[in-house]
């Protein structure tokens, strides 16, 4: 299968293409002087010849003739002419090979000087995403091309930054802003729902009221937890993931009851180095998740612990609608909900994504094979300060 020039890598291309270049030129010099000193010899063979014969003659051979004595030296110059042009071709060849290989290797070293540094741009770039915009390629070296195209990135770097961080403190400021409207609200509906002073026919009004007033507030609470988790600043302590479990377990126990949904738990200590309120942000997610996002008399299954490496995990495994690995990379994307998901407003496992690739964990999510999902979240119990992308998906247990 012939390799298309096109699917070659940029260095290999360079130092093909200077290569071609330096045997092309080379091979025009040698032949140019093959062919030169094939020229010379001929334009000066009778200048040769006529100096052999008078030496013959001279040396006293006088019994031959001399058109005899000059034929003898032509044909033996036409031997020696062609022996010398043979020899000239051979080693002309010969160098023709050795400064082929020589330029193939100089231009393959050439190249790849001369792109090493594009090569740290790209590794440089490879490495910075949303959570450490901060950092910037800072190249050093000539005032060259690549130098620009490492200055250029910086400069969009700079942009990208600014943009971010407007964007997480415009969040962060409209969920605090709405969120004490939204409990004036509540607290007026409340208020004469428990004394009594609604009348019957208002009362479903007032009820959807409630809820929509619930769901608005739940929805404040997961766009702060994104922006906190996004923004990568934390408050760390050391936090057990078993015991922020056992609170979420609590929390939604009474939900759980109204449809039937049985959770069980198998609790082993997890510690784990983080901050305290995206830490209770993620379990509560991911057991509300799991009890919100089933089927009528389905199940919940909560464990955590430690792997044999150190790190702590909870892993949640429920029943519930089926889900394609497809769909899989879209749950985790806020505001997406799967199909036969129609609770909530699609911000848990973004959250629980955001939270865990902020405390340098990992999170795996797997459908189950009769429905609902399997999450798995691993955190390293070390203490750290630094962040870093968001947690990648990783491939699920099984």
């Amino acid at each position: 299968m012939s390799l298309s020039f096109g699917r070659l890598t940029i260095r290999t291309r360079l130092a093909l293409i200077n290569a071609t270049v330096f045997v092309v030129g080379n091979a025009a010099l040698l032949a140019l002087i093959w062919a030169s000193a094939g020229e010379i010899i001929a334009r000066n063979s009778s200048i040769v010849l006529a100096t052999r014969s008078e030496d013959a003659l001279g040396e006293g051979v006088l019994s031959v003739p001399a058109a005899q004595v000059a034929g003898t030296s032509a044909g033996r110059f036409a031997v020696f002419e062609q022996d010398v042009m043979e020899e000239l071709l051979q080693l002309c060849l010969l160098l023709l090979v050795l400064m082929t290989l020589f330029s193939l290797l100089a231009s393959w070293w050439v190249s790849r000087r001369g792109l090493s540094r594009i090569g740290r741009v790209t590794a440089a770039a490879r490495d910075i995403g949303d959570r450490n915009l901060h950092a910037r390629l800072s190249l050093v070296g000539p005032d060259d091309e690549v130098k620009e195209l490492a200055d250029t990135f910086d400069a969009m770097l700079d942009r990208l930054e600014r943009s971010f961080a407007e964007q997480r403190r415009f969040t962060g400021h409209a969920s605090h802003e709405l969120r004490t409207p939204l409990t004036v609200q509540r607290t007026a509906l409340e208020i004469p729902l428990s004394q009594g002073r609604i009348p019957d026919d208002l009362l479903p009004n007032i009820h959807r009221a409630l809820d929509a007033t619930r769901r608005s507030e739940r929805l404040i609470a997961a766009l702060l937890a994104l922006a906190k988790g996004e923004s990568g600043v934390l408050l760390p302590s050391s936090v057990d993931l078993a015991e922020e479990t056992r609170t979420a377990i609590a929390d939604v126990l009474a939900e759980a009851r109204e449809t039937g949904v049985t959770v069980d738990a198998y609790l082993h200590t997890a510690p784990v180095w983080g901050d305290a309120s995206l830490l209770h942000q993620l379990v509560g997610n991911l057991v509300t998740n799991a009890v919100r996002h089933n089927q009528a008399d389905g199940s919940v299954h909560v464990t955590t612990g430690t792997t044999d490496a150190g790190c702590a995990f909870i892993e949640v495994v429920n029943t519930g609608p089926f889900v394609t690995e497809a769909d899989v990379p879209t749950l985790c994307e806020p505001f997406q909900r799967g199909s036969g998901r129609r609770k909530g407003a699609g911000l848990g496992l973004s959250v629980i994504r955001a939270v865990t690739g902020t405390h340098r964990g990992t999170m795996a999510v797997r459908p189950n094979a009769s429905g609902g999902l399997t999450v798995r979240v691993e955190l390293p119990p070390g203490r750290h300060a630094s962040v870093r992308d968001p947690a990648p998906l990783a491939p699920g247990p099984g």
